[in-house]
């Protein structure tokens, strides 16, 4: 998610650490399916962040292309760090600044990068009923058009759903597509995420389901299927609230995988370990070994 009117502005670039009493002596391996990395948040301290998260264990990241202009800049960035991955893809909130043309460049793009180990999926893309000047006809077709994308280039597919789940499950179920994809920052029903389940999606969870007063999420979360769980930050967006007011960042993902393991009534090991293989399953990528530096 991207600057959203109803979430938190988050700032500030202090040089971020594990709260002690949850550092490990043997990090766990994490894989992060959801960063913004290449944001301007990120320049005064990008190197760092990615040193210190894999320290963490974070061994993998997700970085997401949300308009035609961010492409190269998250492709060269990817390129230059072993642990960073790409997805490409049209991102609603930006829907005033696509163009048609745009959908040819993106189709260029997964061509030119098709079979790229580096380039793992479509997104971000979806659905986005919470501003209501974003034309909802105008995003179901651009919805539509990047599925038909990631369809032919046997691509998972990375959602933004806000306040369209009803949509989106509609839309996915006329698709079907093969390798399905992630709900990002899923906060929808049990219904709901029984109808993505059904279609193949991981459901991604982040620093929201942290937050006390998120009460109908965190009953939710405590009762979704762990074999359909995968981790995620949104970094620079949705800290969670032991960071609350700050920039959040994949260095947190730890810490949030804990609390939502405690959550869940399910030891760190377990939960972690079962996002981690989620993770991998979906992308195709071996659990171990895993990039280091």
């Amino acid at each position: 998610m991207i600057n959203k009117p109803d979430e938190l502005h988050l700032d500030g670039h202090q040089n971020l650490a594990v709260p002690p009493h949850r550092r490990e002596a043997t990090p766990m391996n994490y894989i992060d399916t959801h960063t913004h990395l290449d944001f301007p948040d990120f320049d005064p301290d990008r190197e760092q962040v990615l040193a210190d998260s894999r320290r963490l264990g974070v061994r993998r990241l997700l970085v997401m292309g949300v308009y035609r202009d961010n492409w190269e800049r998250l492709w060269t960035l990817v390129q230059a760090h072993p642990q960073l991955y790409a997805a490409f893809g049209l991102h609603p909130i930006y829907l005033q600044q696509h163009r048609p043309e745009h959908l040819a460049e993106l189709r260029t793009w997964l061509e030119r990068l098709s079979g790229h180990p580096k380039c793992c999926a479509v997104g971000e893309i979806g659905l986005d009923y919470f501003i209501s000047e974003l034309d909802r006809e105008r995003q179901q077709e651009l919805f539509e058009a990047q599925l038909q994308l990631a369809a032919e280039f046997e691509l998972p597919v990375l959602l933004h759903v806000r306040r369209a789940h009803a949509a989106t499950i509609a839309t996915l179920k006329r698709w079907r597509l093969k390798r399905a994809g992630i709900i990002h920052a899923f906060a929808g029903s049990r219904e709901e995420a029984r109808e993505y389940i059904k279609l193949g999606f991981k459901l991604g969870l982040g620093g929201a389901a942290t937050w006390p007063q998120a009460q109908r999420l965190r009953r939710v979360v405590a009762e979704l299927p762990r074999e359909a769980l995968v981790l995620e930050t949104d970094a620079p967006d949705m800290a969670p609230s032991f960071q609350a007011h700050q920039r959040n960042s994949p260095q947190w993902l730890p810490e949030i995988a804990q609390q939502l393991a405690d959550l869940r009534g399910e030891s760190l090991e377990e939960f972690a370990s079962a996002c981690l293989h989620n993770s991998c399953e979906l992308f195709g990528w071996p659990a171990t070994p895993m990039p280091s530096g």
